[in-house]
């Protein structure tokens, strides 16, 4: 494989990470956006390559042995009663997080393709690679939380770290904080994690405020851009680029882990901002971009949040895709084109699996949303918060 070309990370049996039939983190999402790109036609079996589970060893590089003793015995079929109270303690029985019968083979599949996409990168197989099924980004060493068992990014990060050495900038653009990533790495000088997301005064989980720099060794080697409910795409890209080029250039990373939850869309249940499909567009080539200026191109990226399963997730964690792998396309939604439409194929194939109509289009027609209200007041909000976030920078 040539160093240049971009890896797609699968392994089907990613589909068992299904907490029940109605819990919002369904992966019913990955099916309907790995047949988007193959009926676009950028995904083709020589770009995937599939990954095997990982060893306990490797999860404890972040996750405690306890903690791990009780996912994989959570995961049998009938687990003993005393199990089931531990689950409480660990996070894992909550109607976010409850367990579910062969979790840890599942969220272990996660890890291992996150390890994947890293190992590929920084072997220097290929340049980017992208694992849709991580961004597990919640998961705590000794706490199940926010939909997320293992946590995927902060393993790959830490064996980078081990195996590798380098210096490594994770970018977290799914819109609820990326807490679990950061308080793994928060005393780390040289991991340094960025998180753009709705504020925690409002929404799960409740933190990711400027103030939360790092500690010790790793303080400044944390950045957060709590942006204000309502803000819409020129304001979150205004945030977005601003922040995370300063970081970058005061960090200078040998290699970029991001994460693309598409939460922060209008149309997703669980968040309050109100951004279209432009936003999905531009953050991944501001990330591309930033990867070959420091990193010479060693980029690893994986899925994350987003709960309009079928109208907003498949384009967004596309469009990631198509930025990675340098398809044309991309550069025409990056410029705004409304006009670029979804493969009709696609749409007749999923067209009859909701109430909902299918968009049309690559990106959204927003002439006819609603105006929020005190836009520029949130703009200023979100101005001043970025200015804050950056200033040690």
């Amino acid at each position: 494989m040539a160093a240049a070309e971009a890896l797609f990370v699968h392994h089907p049996d990613t589909a068992h990470y299904k907490f029940n039939e109605d819990h919002p983190f369904h992966p019913h999402r990955l099916t309907l956006t790995i047949d988007l790109l193959e009926r676009t036609g950028v995904l083709r079996e020589h770009n995937i390559s599939s990954q095997e589970r990982v060893s306990e060893e490797m999860l404890a590089l972040i996750h405690r042995p306890d903690y791990i003793r009780l996912v994989s015995s959570l995961s049998l079929a009938g687990p003993d009663r005393w199990m089931i109270e531990e689950a409480d303690r660990y996070g894992l029985r909550t109607e976010d997080t409850p367990y579910f019968r062969g979790m840890h083979d599942a969220a272990s599949l996660i890890v291992g393709g996150t390890v994947h996409a890293a190992e590929m990168v920084m072997t220097g197989r290929c340049k980017h690679a992208y694992h849709l099924a991580g961004g597990l980004h919640h998961a705590f060493p000794d706490k199940g939380a926010g939909f997320c068992v293992y946590n995927d990014a902060a393993v790959a990060i830490a064996h980078i770290r081990q195996r590798y050495g380098a210096r490594v900038m994770y970018v977290d653009t799914d819109v609820h904080h990326g807490d679990g990533v950061q308080w793994a790495f928060y005393a780390d000088p040289n991991v340094l994690t960025y998180s753009i997301h709705e504020t925690g005064k409002f929404l799960f989980p409740g933190s990711g405020f400027v103030h939360e720099r790092g500690t010790a060794d790793g303080f400044g080697a944390c950045c957060n851009v709590p942006v204000e409910p309502y803000t819409e795409d020129e304001s979150w890209l205004e945030c977005f680029r601003y922040t995370v080029e300063k970081a970058a250039a005061a960090f200078k990373p040998d290699v970029i882990v991001s994460q693309h939850g598409c939460d922060a869309h209008a149309f997703d249940p669980l968040s309050h901002t109100h951004c279209s499909m432009q936003i999905y567009a531009e953050m991944p080539a501001v990330i591309h971009e930033l990867a070959h200026r420091y990193a010479q191109g060693r980029w690893i990226a994986t899925g994350g949040g987003g709960y309009d399963i079928r109208r907003v997730v498949p384009r967004a964690w596309a469009l990631v895709w198509l930025e990675m792998s340098d398809h044309p396309l991309a550069g025409r939604l990056r410029a705004g084109d409304r006009e670029a439409v979804l493969p009709s194929s696609w749409i007749d194939r999923w067209a009859d699996s909701d109430e909902q109509p299918l968009p049309a289009t690559w990106l959204d027609s927003t002439d006819d949303w609603p105006p929020m209200p005190r836009r520029a007041e949130i703009t200023e909000r979100n101005r001043a918060t970025m200015r804050i976030a950056v200033q040690d920078f």
